[in-house]
C-alpha cells in the first residue's frame, strides 16, 4: 500500500479537479482552513462584479480575534483579491509555515481562477453563438416585423440573464421609443417609454456606440420613468450595413451583479449579428413580396387573355343565336345565359383589377381588420358587405376582445358564403353596446338575406358580444 499524499499536495490536486469557479474557490478556502487549523477562512474579491462573486468563506462563525493572516491572489497580472485566515482552533498564533502554505494555495487559486475564467468564457461564447444562430434561423423563416423584434429581445434577455430584453426605435421627433419588451413579468408601462432628443445616452446610441450602465436608477444619463426598476444595463445599437435599426437594451434588476467584460463583448457581437439577420429578413421579405406581385400580374394577364376573351366570344355567339331564334323559351333561356356571362365577365374583370393592385399591409386597427375581412368575403359572395361602426372601436376594444370578435366575424362570414340566395350582407360593430347585465360591451352583428338553414324562410342574424 502506497503512502498517502501530503495534505498540501492533496489539497492542490483537489483544487484543480473542478472548472466551475465558485466550487474551485470554495475548495481553496476549505483547504486553507483545514491545513492551518484556522477557525475562519475567506476569499474576498477586489471586483465582485467581474466574475459574479461575493466573498467565499468557511461555514465557521465570524472571528473574534485580532490574529488574522492574509495573502494576495493574482490572476496573471491582475490583483484578483485576498485569501485570509483568522483565529486558530488551539488559540496559538499563525506561523511562518502557515503563511507559506497560504501563499502556495493563493498561487494555486490564481491558476485555478484563470482556468475557470477561460472555461466559463468558452461556455458563454458557445451559448451566445447558438442564440445568435437561433435568432437568424427564426427571422429568416418569415416572421412579421413585430415578431422578429420580440424574438431578438426575448433570446437576448435569456442569454444575458437580464430582467428584461427591450427594443427601442427612433421616433419622428428624433428620440427613441421602446417598441418591444420581453420580461419575466408583465411589461406594464415599459412599452411606449421614450428617450427624449438631446439625452446623452441617445447621442451615443444614434452614433452607433454601445452604452454600459452600472446602475440605471442612479445614473444621471438615464431619464426614463422606468429607470428606478433596474440596476446594471447594456444598451447596444442594432446596426448593420450602415443602417441603425434600433437599440437592444438588457437591464438587470437593482442589486444584481454588473455585466462582466466578457458578457459585454458577447452581447455586443450578438446585437451585430441580430441586426444583420433583421436586415436579411427584411430583404427576403421584399423579394418574396416582389415575387407575389409578379405572380399576381401573370395571373391577371392570363385571366384577361384566356378567360375574358372566351367568355366574350361565347356571349357574342349566344346573342347571335338569340336574334335568330323564334321560340319564346329559347329567347328567355338565351337571355339569362347572356346576362350570366356578362355578370361573370364583370366579376373576372374586377378580380383582374384587384390582382393588379399592390397588396396593402396588414391593418393594425380593429376597424381596418374588420374592413379587410369583409373585403375578403366579397370575393366569395359576389357582393360587397355593408359595414358600419358605432363608437370609438379602435380605442375602446382591447386587443384580446378584438381577436375574439374577429374570430366570430370570420365564422359568420364563412357560413354566409355557403348560404344560397344571398344578395345583401350587413356587418355592424357597436362599441357602445349595453349588455343584458348592464355592463358596457362591444357587439358584432352579421345579417344576410339568404335562405335559412332550417328551411324557415330567408334572413339570418348572427350576434356576438363581450364586455369591455
Amino acid at each position: 500500500m502506497s503512502d498517502p499524499l501530503p495534505p498540501l499536495l492533496e489539497a492542490v490536486l483537489a483544487v484543480g479537479t473542478d472548472l466551475e469557479l465558485r466550487t474551485t474557490l470554495q475548495h481553496i478556502v476549505d483547504s486553507a482552513a483545514e491545513l492551518t487549523g484556522a477557525r475562519y477562512a475567506a476569499l474576498g474579491t477586489r471586483d465582485p462584479g467581474q466574475d459574479g462573486l461575493l466573498e467565499i468563506r468557511t461555514a465557521s462563525a465570524a472571528p473574534r480575534t485580532p490574529d488574522v493572516l492574509g495573502v494576495p491572489i493574482r490572476v496573471q497580472d491582475e490583483e484578483f483579491g485576498d485569501l485570509y485566515l483568522a483565529g486558530k482552533d488551539d488559540g496559538s498564533p499563525f506561523t511562518a509555515e502557515d503563511e507559506q502554505l497560504l501563499h502556495v494555495l493563493a498561487v494555486q487559486a490564481g491558476i485555478a481562477i484563470g482556468n475557470a475564467r477561460l472555461y466559463e468564457a468558452a461556455r458563454q461564447r458557445e451559448r451566445w453563438i447558438e442564440g445568435a444562430a437561433a435568432v437568424t434561423t427564426a427571422l429568416l423563416t418569415g416572421e412579421r416585423a413585430a415578431d422578429a423584434l420580440m424574438t431578438v429581445a426575448e433570446r437576448a434577455r435569456v442569454l444575458a440573464d437580464a430582467a428584461a430584453g427591450v427594443i427601442l426605435q427612433r421616433t419622428a421627433e428624433g428620440g427613441m421609443e421602446i417598441v418591444t419588451a420581453s420580461t419575466y413579468e408583465d411589461p406594464g408601462d415599459i412599452v411606449g417609454t421614450t428617450i427624449q432628443p438631446g439625452s446623452p445616452v441617445l447621442v451615443q446610441l444614434l452614433g452607433g456606440e454601445p452604452v454600459f450602465i452600472d446602475d440605471s436608477a442612479t445614473d444621471p444619463r438615464m431619464t426614463t420613468h422606468v429607470r428606478h426598476r433596474f440596476g446594471p444595463s447594456m444598451m447596444l445599437p442594432l446596426q448593420a450595413e450602415g443602417r441603425l435599426i434600433g437599440t437592444l437594451a438588457l437591464p438587470r434588476r437593482r442589486g444584481d451583479r454588473p455585466y462582466t467584460p466578457v458578457e459585454r463583448l458577447l452581447a455586443t457581437q450578438f446585437a451585430s449579428q441580430a441586426a444583420l439577420a433583421l436586415v436579411l429578413a427584411d430583404a427576403q421579405h421584399s423579394r418574396e413580396r416582389l415575387a407575389v406581385l409578379e405572380d399576381r400580374d401573370r395571373i391577371a394577364r392570363d385571366l384577361h387573355d384566356l378567360v375574358v376573351q372566351r367568355l366574350f366570344a361565347t356571349g357574342m355567339m349566344l346573342e347571335s343565336t338569340q336574334r335568330r331564334g323564334a321560340g319564346t323559351d329559347v329567347h328567355d333561356t338565351l337571355g339569362k345565359a347572356v346576362d350570366e356571362l356578362q355578370s361573370t365577365i364583370q366579376e373576372v374583370r374586377t378580380t383582374i383589377f384587384a390582382l393588379q393592385q399592390p397588396p396593402a399591409e396588414a391593418p393594425t386597427t380593429l376597424r381596418g381588420t374588420v374592413l379587410r375581412e369583409t373585403a375578403a368575403a366579397a370575393a366569395l359572395l359576389g357582393l360587397k358587405p355593408s359595414t358600419h361602426f358605432t363608437g370609438a372601436v379602435d380605442s375602446r376594444v382591447p386587443d384580446r376582445t378584438a381577436a375574439q370578435l374577429l374570430t366570430a366575424l370570420r365564422r359568420a362570414l364563412t357560413t354566409t358564403c355557403r348560404r344560397p340566395g344571398v344578395s345583401r350582407v350587413e356587418v355592424t360593430v357597436d362599441a357602445t353596446a349595453s349588455l343584458p347585465d348592464g355592463r358596457e360591451g362591444v357587439r358584432l352583428t352579421v345579417y344576410d338575406d339568404g335562405a335559412r338553414e332550417d328551411g324557415g324562410g330567408t334572413g339570418t342574424t348572427v350576434t356576438w358580444q363581450a364586455p369591455l
